[in-house]
């Protein structure tokens, strides 16, 4: 591991120096801690780097100060504990730089007060530029014992006290590392559950998208569903258990739900090798929030509806209208974790049409009409419903549940998706009429009308129905 730091760029290593000796020069010593070490030590990389420093006293003073010195944007973090950060841009990357007091009075009492152990290392600014490095590293917790290990634990036995997101901030850490966290960290996290109840929904948004973000998710749901944890997140969750769905299902609602998100993890990783599917999944729908992580969600939510809409009429159980009812509640959740609107719009349409590719598979060929229509209400969801759709039909194995309906869905669905990615990109053909020929021709006044007849006519368009301005206008004056 000697001279682990310059797996950083020149321009990082420059960015660093320059940092260093503006410390020197108001005689300030620095220390790098946290995730920036813990990844320089498992070789991991990001594009935009997070530094966080620490020092004795006076970061907000320092910080400010230093963001003059390097022309970079500046914020107090926390004025009563001083924190600041420093963001710097470049062309090529954009990297934070976060300046801490000590939490105690020694850099070690500092360490104590963090979360996990592989997050208690640190190193003076001054010695990271020898290539013993990593022999000045001060690691009072083991820290680096338990990177090689592969596990997650606590510094000590008040870290999920201090701050309950620490409890499921362990699970995202260990699913985003592939480590796995310790018996007694997990025993503290069980045991501690419910203050994270008291945690802001943005802080546990922010995890619970670290999860989604990662191949592994329903692992970690798993995990966090067992120990009694999700359900402190998500108390609709408790509703789940125990409904029965009938012969076509083999598991309990909350077991289907799950095992939705697995057979999603399963079928994404299958699909990795599909350029424009991998591009359409990273997208970023807000922030740095991708449309892969809205896809888990939505499939973690897509039967949230049923227990509001259970019932059990003459030996058969409905569920009529969840996707419906499961909308809503989507909804409110997206409020409730202060999501953007285009994010909460996304999951609400992957959760209201779930169900839709599954209608149109009942069809070998399923019409045009019905296959614009599906395009039309999806929009950019299209492709994310799709695969919902599959992993939903693939997590449903009840004794009604055939092999041919099911490889017949997954033709359909299959067709689908190549129709969208073809169709992706391409301009939408012209319209043949626009409402300004609908007033002068028919004499209408501008109102709804106009868009009703707009919006049959692009469907005709799109099926082959009406292929001139002459048709179309003798198809609107039929409608009118």
């Amino acid at each position: 591991m000697a001279g682990y730091l310059f797996k950083f760029s020149r321009l990082e290593k420059t960015l660093l120096r320059e940092i260093l000796r503006f410390a020197q020069a108001n005689k300030v010593r620095l220390y790098l801690v946290g995730g920036i070490l813990r990844d320089s030590l498992l070789g991991r990389k990001k594009d935009n780097l997070d530094f966080d420093f620490c020092l004795k006293r006076n970061a907000v003073s320092f910080g400010r100060k230093l963001a003059h010195h390097l022309n970079a944007g500046f914020v107090v973090l926390d004025k009563e504990h001083g924190s600041c950060r420093l963001v710097k841009k470049t062309k090529k990357a954009i990297y934070t730089f976060d300046f801490t007091d000590f939490r105690g009075r020694t850099l070690e009492e500092d360490l104590l007060r963090r979360d996990f152990t592989i997050n208690a290392i640190a190193l003076a600014l001054d010695e990271a530029f020898s290539n013993e490095a990593p022999d000045f590293l001060i690691d009072p917790f083991h820290g680096r014992r338990d990177l090689e290990k592969k596990v997650v634990a606590v510094v000590h036995k008040d870290a999920f006290s201090e701050d309950p997101l620490r409890i499921l901030r362990a699970f995202s850490l260990a699913v985003m590392l592939g480590f796995v966290v310790d018996r007694k960290t997990m025993e503290l996290a069980k045991k501690e559950r419910k203050k994270l109840g008291g945690v802001s929904c943005e802080r546990v948004r922010e995890e619970l998208f670290r999860i989604m973000h990662s191949d592994s998710s329903y692992a970690c749901l798993k995990q966090l569903s067992d120990l009694g944890i999700l359900e402190i997140i998500f108390p609709e969750i408790k509703k789940m258990r125990g409904i029965g769905q009938g012969p076509y299902h083999h598991l309990d609602v909350w077991g289907h739900t799950l095992e939705t998100v697995r057979q999603l993890d399963i079928l994404l990783k299958d699909m990795q090798s599909n350029v424009q599917i991998d591009q359409y999944l990273k997208e970023c729908v807000s922030a740095e929030r991708r449309r892969i992580a809205l896809l888990k969600l939505a499939a973690f939510l897509h039967d949230f509806g049923k227990p509001a809409t259970f019932r059990h009429i003459k030996g058969r159980t409905t569920f009529h209208g969840h996707e419906r009812t499961g909308l809503k509640i989507a909804q409110e959740i997206a409020r409730r974790l202060k999501l953007s609107n285009a994010e909460t719009a996304a999951l609400g349409k992957m959760v209201l049409y779930h169900l839709r590719p599954g209608y149109l598979a009942d069809s070998e060929y399923p019409t045009e009409r019905a296959k614009f229509r599906y395009f039309r209400d999806t929009e950019d969801e299209a492709l994310g419903t799709l695969l919902l759709s599959l992993a939903d039909q693939r997590a449903t194995k009840g004794p009604l549940t055939t092999r041919k309906a099911r490889l017949q869905h997954e033709r359909v669905v299959g067709r689908l998706i190549q129709e969208y990615l073809g169709k992706k990109g391409k301009k939408e053909p012209r319209r043949l009429i626009t409402g300004d020929d609908l007033i002068r021709v028919f004499g209408l006044e501008p109102s709804p009308l106009i868009g009703k007849i707009l919006k049959k006519m692009k469907e005709l368009q799109a099926i082959g129905k009406v292929k001139t301005k002459e048709e179309a206008l003798r198809c609107a004056q039929k409608m009118l």
